[in-house]
């Protein structure tokens, strides 16, 4: 059992929704993003998603597109993204960390001396968004034999035929993509999310935690209501961006999360 297997299994005890933050790991500077990663438990965050610096992120949008070059500009490095990792570690054994990405800098790494490193620092999953499930092969199969779950995108777009093929390898927990198109580019809907949650959980037993477009605390209610959890990071990193004290970001977390966990 992961980390994220024991987090989830906790949450259903106590009948909670999951809140899950995304940051980008070194923005806009690797201390202060270590003090941002380090505080997002007691912000109520129950999933870390680090974010791995990328030179062309393809799905995402502005806003952490920027926030990859803040990180890449003050020197951040798959390195030192591990290093992030391994020193929360050093306070906090039982917070999950995913960390998202793209496959580049993990392929440049080699992948099965990243995956030791990966396992080594306290990581626990992976979410690798251009990797198709045709590729499971490449990392997915390895990832998950080295003991880390391999998270797997769904998207509106995921009709009943692909919608197995995309299953097939995913463990930890299924993550669904509330809107079409890029990171932050719109708001999720509840009423549209809800029959895409139900129709993913008639195929699998996964938890099903939806992101993309939720930038409230009313927001992040309203979407885990009708999924296991929610997701929100664009809204977060734009909170970086504008260069807010660690505190004040740290309290806008706090709202975020206890509205999903109103739910």
């Amino acid at each position: 059992m992961t980390r994220i297997d024991a987090k989830f299994a906790a949450l259903r005890a106590e009948n909670r929704k999951a809140f899950v933050a995304y940051v980008m790991a070194g923005d806009p500077d690797y201390d202060t993003s270590l003090d941002i990663v380090t505080g997002l438990p007691g912000a109520g965050v129950d999933i870390i998603e680090l974010g791995m610096p990328f030179t062309d992120p393809m799905a995402d949008g502005p806003t952490i597109q920027l926030a990859g070059q803040r990180a890449l500009e003050a020197g951040q490095t798959l390195q030192k993204t591990l290093d992030m990792a391994r020193a929360f570690r050093k306070g906090d054994d039982e917070t999950p960390i995913v960390m998202m990405g793209y496959y580049n800098p993990i392929y440049n790494r080699g992948v099965d001396r990243f995956l030791e490193d990966a396992k080594t620092a306290g990581i626990d999953g992976l979410i690798v968004v251009d990797l198709p499930p045709e590729e499971d092969e490449e990392l997915c199969i390895p990832a998950q034999k080295a003991g880390l779950n391999f998270i797997r995108l769904a998207t509106p777009t995921t009709d009943d035929k692909r919608l197995p093929k995309v299953l097939q390898n995913t463990s930890g927990f299924v993550y669904y993509v509330s809107i079409t198109g890029i990171t932050g580019a719109a708001e999720a809907q509840a009423g549209d999310v809800g029959p895409e949650v139900a129709r993913i959980k008639d195929r699998t037993d996964l938890p099903v935690i939806v992101g993309f477009g939720i930038k409230t605390p009313e927001a992040a209610e309203a979407i885990a209501g009708v999924a296991d959890g929610a997701v929100v990071g664009s809204a977060i990193v734009k909170q970086i961006e504008e260069g807010r004290p660690v505190a004040e970001i740290l309290d806008y977390v706090a709202g975020l999360a206890a509205g999903a966990h109103r739910a």
